[in-house]
Order: structure tokens, then C-alpha cells, then sequence
């Protein structure tokens, strides 16, 4: 039997895609078969964000269905995209233009948003991208966001603090080497920097920016915590079952959870495991029928994926068994870890699914 798709221009009557910038948006009305039948640009205040829907609302047909298509949802046009949320308007992500296709097109705002609108309209109606939500996905975001800025800060610290301890004296050398790099960082953070100490100025300048490190470092450390303690928190307020999967803990959870955004956003456990890369690629070819690693997609889910899978490896006598049992069948690791991070994903799916709180 013949299974009907139905298509965006199916279900609306005009399409409105949306160039997002930092101080103007500019927009078009797209009927259905792809004609553009106005555009505008407005500023990006209220009063601009308001005329804008004045303007779409002018140029819909009385009773018409309408689809907002913008580019930028989390950037640039998420004032507008709350705005729109507020009034009930219908509003989706506009794809990324492959760049093959502007080079050769040109590009403009004018020419960026109709674009955008007829990118959504070629696309069936259950695949236009939802944009995330705000509220406790977005609290999740930012100390997702902050927490790897801090990461990297602390990281790249400690690398400059270790490069200054290589080149320093014997004396700092000696009492560091055999230490830990924790605890070296609490005994850098205690060194005497006071100019009245006999020592040559350029051992007094080293061991004064290593305490200044050290203390950036430790303050770091507690930032990170704290950081933890927050993730924990909303993870186990928004869904707490996931936390009890083995190898999940409040980084990797609310990783998942701020792809996953809201109920209706993915619409399967399929489409989850494509956004996170881990869906199967095969690579088939003669006698060669087998699947590789998917390259695209998410990669900071697809990290956080890797990092369940490798935790399940070393703790999870499951996993451990299933490796086995792959590995006597003949399967590569590559294969193994593929086949480990689309089992993941489907349960951290399903999971998130059935055991979602809305606050």
C-alpha cells in the first residue's frame, strides 16, 4: 500500500522564512507553489518584531495557515521566535543553505529569506525542525556552556602552569616533582610571593604568576562543582530515571536532555539517534555488507554517547558480555562502539520520553 507524505505546502498556505541579524530581520511570503508574494525589513525591537507579524498577518489569506521558517532560533532570531511562541504562531528552524547552492545563487537577506522558506516547503511536514525551548532546557544549556568554558580555562591553567614549573629552578622543581598536579596546585597556591624574600627576581616573578594560577585554579575547581551540583539538580527535577542508567551521569544526562528539548520536538527514537550521529551508515559493497561510524550529526551528544559507552565498558558486566559475544562474531571495535552508541541512544530516547517532567 502506498504511503502519502504529506508536505509543508500541503498543510499551509503561505510560508514566511526569516534572515535573522543582530539589528534588522528581513523577511518573505512564500505561497505554497513557491511564489514570493512580499518582503520587508524590519528592526529588531519590539516595535519592529511586532510589525513584522503585522506584515505576515496582511499578507496571509483570511483563514490561511501560516508557518514561520527562521534562520538563527537560538541566535539572532530568538527574540522573535519567543514573540511569535507568544502569539501562537507556528514557527520552525530554517535549514542551513548548502554552500554549494549560495555560491552559485548568490546571497542577500532578501534572497536568504526566501530561500529559507522554500527549503522548509520542500521538506514533508513531520521533518520541519522545532526550535528548542526555553525554561529549563535553556538553564541546562548555559551551565552546559559555561561549564565548558571553565573546563578549558582550568585545563589551559594547568598547562601554562606546568611549562612555568619545567623552566624554574631545581629548587621549585625538586619539591614539585614527585607531587600530583592536584597537589601541586594546593602548594603553588601557599608560595611566599612577598618582594622582601632573598630570592633573584626572576624566581620571585615565576613563583608569584604560579600562585596566581594555582588560585585560579582552585577557584576553577569550585566553580566546577558548584556547576555539578546545579546539572545534578535540574537533571533529577526534569527526569530522574535517567540518572539510573549505568554510565549516565549529570553532564552526559543533560547533554542528552538539551537535545531532546521537549515532547514533539524528535519525533522517534530513530530521528534521536540521527541527531546524536548514530545512526547507521552502511557501507556496503560486493561481499562486503557492513555498517561504519557516522561522522555527522550532533557532536556534542555523540560525545556524550562515546563517554556512556566507554563508562559501560569498564562497569557494566552487560556491556562487557555484549562485546564478547560482537567480538566472536567477528566485529571490529569500531563496529562494536557503533553498534554500543545506537543501543544508547535509543534507551537515553525512550527513557527521556516516558519519564520527562515539565516543570
Amino acid at each position: 500500500m502506498t504511503r502519502i507524505v504529506e508536505r509543508v505546502a500541503d498543510r499551509y498556505d503561505v510560508v514566511v522564512g526569516v534572515d535573522s541579524h543582530t539589528d534588522t530581520h528581513t523577511a518573505a511570503v512564500v505561497d505554497r507553489l513557491g511564489a514570493v508574494l512580499a518582503q520587508v525589513t524590519v528592526s529588531t525591537d519590539p516595535d519592529g518584531l511586532s510589525q513584522l507579524l503585522a506584515f505576515a498577518i496582511e499578507h496571509t489569506a483570511s483563514h490561511g495557515r501560516r508557518l514561520w521558517a527562521v534562520e538563527g532560533t537560538r541566535a539572532h532570531g530568538q527574540g522573535l521566535c519567543r514573540l511569535l511562541t507568544a502569539a501562537d504562531e507556528p514557527v520552525c528552524e530554517a535549514p542551513k543553505p548548502a554552500a554549494a547552492a549560495r555560491r552559485r545563487g548568490g546571497k542577500s537577506d532578501q534572497l536568504d529569506a526566501v530561500a529559507a522558506a522554500h527549503a522548509v516547503l520542500a521538506l514533508p511536514a513531520q521533518r520541519i525542525a522545532a526550535p528548542r525551548s526555553d525554561g529549563p532546557r535553556e538553564a541546562l544549556r548555559l551551565l552546559l556552556v559555561c561549564r565548558r568554558h571553565h573546563t578549558d580555562a582550568r585545563t589551559a591553567a594547568i598547562n601554562l602552569a606546568k611549562s612555568l614549573i619545567l623552566t624554574g629552578d631545581d629548587t621549585l622543581r625538586e619539591t614539585l616533582r614527585a607531587l600530583s598536579t592536584t597537589a601541586q596546585v594546593a602548594h603553588l597556591a601557599t608560595l611566599d610571593t612577598s618582594d622582601d624574600t632573598h630570592l633573584p627576581i626572576e624566581q620571585r616573578t615565576r613563583r608569584r604568576e604560579l600562585a596566581i594560577l594555582a588560585q585560579q585554579i582552585q577557584t576553577l575547581d569550585a566553580t566546577l562543582a558548584t556547576n555539578y551540583r546545579h546539572l545534578r539538580t535540574l537533571v533529577a527535577q526534569l527526569c530522574p530515571p535517567l540518572l539510573d542508567k549505568p554510565g549516565v551521569g549529570p553532564v552526559t544526562a543533560a547533554i542528552a536532555l538539551t537535545a531532546w528539548s521537549h515532547p514533539g520536538r524528535i519525533r522517534s527514537e530513530a530521528a534521536y539517534a540521527t541527531l546524536a550521529g548514530a545512526a547507521p551508515i552502511p557501507v556496503a559493497s560486493g561481499r562486503t555488507d557492513r555498517h561504519r561510524l557516522n561522522r555527522g550529526g550532533d557532536r556534542t551528544l555523540n560525545s556524550a554517547l562515546h563517554t556512556i559507552a566507554l563508562t559501560r565498558r569498564r562497569i557494566h558486566p552487560e556491556t562487557r558480555d555484549y562485546i564478547t559475544r560482537r567480538r566472536a562474531e567477528g566485529r571490529t571495535t569500531r563496529e562494536i562502539t557503533r553498534c554500543l552508541k545506537r543501543y544508547i541512544a535509543r534507551q537515553l530516547y525512550r527513557t527521556i520520553t516516558a519519564h520527562h517532567r515539565t516543570p
